[in-house]
């Protein structure tokens, strides 16, 4: 039995309403991808106020890899709610706070001693992390990488790369921060290089842009999220973590997006053999709660004096009994396994489709975290955002949700839940297939 229903045309009349009163309720800046409403979500499905039912391969932006609506999510959030909902960690403490710490302290990479910040979002999760890496450095200066996303905020746009929408008429931004190129593995317009070459880069940046003895911080995604996908190289991060070693920089690897088996790893960073100092996570980690952490070496976690680090609702308790939940799902290695066998299923129809349709560029990413580069391929492999845009729409209106992702739109990306099944994600690759066959044969006609 199909689990796509399509029962109006998409968006309903129910949706159309809703959008009605949003655009008189909810400023133009707050963006809609899709322009339905939802009634219910579970597992890896969504029906709408219409009565329709579709696949997410959105997953809320990444945030639901156990699956809309996880039973042992729920379960821990409902106890959680019988005994308090909120009570400020700094003023009275509680438990779920601590245990949560000690798991994350537990299993994020690198073998020494850790400690963890709970936080409300990855944005404020990423600031965070700078703040602990200048209050231990005594230094101001921050490196990021072209194509990154590193959040919303003022700080975090400062580090994010692409300028509209996210950027636009924000400024003036954040001083000291310093762009370098990204080190992609998958771009057929970038040079692999070794680590020397790498490290070279970084050596002729701290003499001509910015003296290493005034960084405090390198962070980067080893996968670029809203970037496009783009999987660093390994002889990128090698050279990164060597000078960080060499001038005493912090490492700071944002997960918020790769994290909690996306990559089939529980972290992108254990993939490549990474061990950041500070590592930012959050999205899944909540199972669909709103709840962020910073983990990293306890000797730079203990930087700031007391007071410096908090928040009036960091590390809910709510938040905190799902995440906990979240962690126990991933114990026994299911997910991450299902998160490689997704991985596989998608890459072998997408290579045919490459095969097929030459507006296909790069197939990108690691594990479920997958997506596809449309180009022009007769003027040099340009990018080719109408032909992105017009996969998701169609997918959309045939009951499938995915995303547009890259600096310039012209990737489609996917975010899976991990506990969608064979039957629900052969249906989902049907129409994202009959997607690209539309898109190819609609940028054809006259």
């Amino acid at each position: 039995m199909p689990s796509i229903a399509i029962r109006t045309p998409i968006p309903g009349p129910n949706s159309k309403s809703w959008t009605a009163r949003r655009a008189d309720a909810v400023p133009r800046g707050v963006s809609a991808a899709t322009p339905i409403f939802v009634e219910y979500a579970e597992g890896a499905t969504i029906v709408d106020v219409d009565g329709n039912r579709l696949l997410d391969l959105a997953g809320g932006i990444g945030c639901i890899n156990v699956g809309h609506r996880n039973a042992s999510v729920l379960d821990a959030m409902h106890k959680q709610m019988n005994s308090h909902l909120h009570l400020c960690f700094q003023v009275t403490g509680y438990g779920t706070y601590v245990e949560l710490a000690e798991q994350l302290n537990e299993i994020a990479p690198g073998c020494f001693p850790k400690k963890t910040l709970l936080l409300n979002s990855g944005a404020e999760a990423v600031e965070n992390a700078v703040k602990i890496a200048r209050a231990y450095t005594k230094k101001p200066a921050v490196i990021c990488f072209s194509e990154a996303f590193h959040g919303r905020t003022l700080l975090g746009l400062a580090l994010t790369s692409k300028t509209n929408p996210y950027k636009l008429g924000f400024g003036p931004f954040m001083p000291e921060i310093y762009r370098l190129p990204y080190g992609s593995s998958q771009a057929a317009n970038k040079t692999t290089l070794a680590q020397e070459q790498w490290v070279a880069m970084f050596e002729e940046t701290f003499s001509s842009v910015v003296p290493a003895e005034e960084v405090a911080a390198i962070i980067l995604e080893p996968i670029q999220g809203e970037g496009g996908f783009n999987v660093a190289q390994q002889s990128f991060l090698d050279a990164v973590a060597f000078v960080c070693r060499k001038y005493g920089i912090v490492f700071i690897m944002d997960e918020v997006q790769t994290g909690f088996g996306r990559t089939g790893e529980m972290f992108a960073s254990t993939l490549f053999g990474i061990e950041p100092d500070l590592l930012v996570t959050a999205k899944s980690l909540g199972g669909g709660m709103p709840i962020a952490a910073v983990t990293g070496r306890s000797e730079i976690m203990d930087a700031p004096v007391p007071g410096g680090l908090g928040g009036t609702f960091s590390g809910n308790p709510v938040a905190c009994a799902a995440a906990l939940a979240v962690i126990r799902e991933f114990a026994d290695g299911r997910l991450a396994r299902r998160a490689y066998e997704l991985g596989v299923i998608f890459l072998n129809r997408a290579l045919q489709w490459k095969r097929i349709y030459p507006f296909i560029g790069e197939l990108r990413g690691l594990g479920a975290m997958r997506a596809i580069e449309f180009i022009e391929p007769s003027s040099g492999g340009r990018p080719n955002a109408e032909a992105a845009k017009a996969v998701v729409q169609h997918c959309l209106a045939h009951g499938v949700i995915i995303l547009l992702a890259g600096v310039y739109g012209n990737v489609v990306r996917l975010l899976v839940p991990l506990v969608i099944s064979d039957s629900e994600f052969e249906e989902a690759m049907a129409v994202l297939e009959d997607g690209v066959r539309f898109a190819a044969l609609a940028l054809e006609a006259p």
